[in-house]
């Protein structure tokens, strides 16, 4: 089972769109900084999931989310 989740930065405007089959530990990893990427935004509020059977519909979802349609939604939760 694959999630895909979006997570946004409680200090700063930042919103972090990614996959996950161990989304427990992946939202952990990004909150105490274990992630390059998103180490500066952190403390993190996860605001979406939503799991898929297999990583290409996951994957399919996480490109949605991740275009100008997919974050114009996030930005309304």
């Amino acid at each position: 089972m694959f999630t895909v989740y979006a997570i946004r930065s409680i200090s700063r405007n930042y919103t972090y769109i990614g996959m996950s089959a161990e989304l427990e530990v992946r939202v952990q990893r990004h909150n105490v900084g274990g992630n390059k990427t998103t180490r500066a935004y952190a403390p993190f509020k996860l605001i979406h999931t939503k799991s898929f059977d297999t990583r290409l519909e996951a994957r399919n979802y996480e490109k949605y989310l991740k275009s100008g349609v997919g974050r114009e939604w996030l930005k309304g939760l």
